[in-house]
C-alpha cells in the first residue's frame, strides 16, 4: 500500500466566498486548497477514496495527486 497526497478544494465554497457569502454546509476554508493523504494500492484507488469522502456532486475538485 502507498500513500498519496491529494490537493482538493470546494468550488461552490470558493465561488460563494468570492461573492462575500457563506456555504450552508462547508466552512469558508474549503475555498482554499487542502492537502489530504490517502493510503491506497494505486493512484486511481486513492482518487476513488477521495471522491467517496469528498463527492464531486458536493462541489469538490481535485487539483492534483502525488505519491508521498
Amino acid at each position: 500500500m502507498f500513500k498519496y497526497e491529494i490537493v482538493i478544494y470546494n468550488e461552490a465554497v470558493r465561488k460563494l466566498v468570492k461573492q462575500g457569502d457563506r456555504h450552508r454546509r462547508y466552512s469558508d476554508d474549503w475555498g482554499d486548497s487542502h492537502y489530504i493523504e490517502f493510503s491506497a494500492d494505486s493512484e486511481e484507488q486513492a482518487v476513488a477514496k477521495c471522491h467517496q469522502k469528498y463527492p464531486l456532486e458536493d462541489g469538490f475538485v481535485i487539483e492534483g495527486v502525488s505519491q508521498v
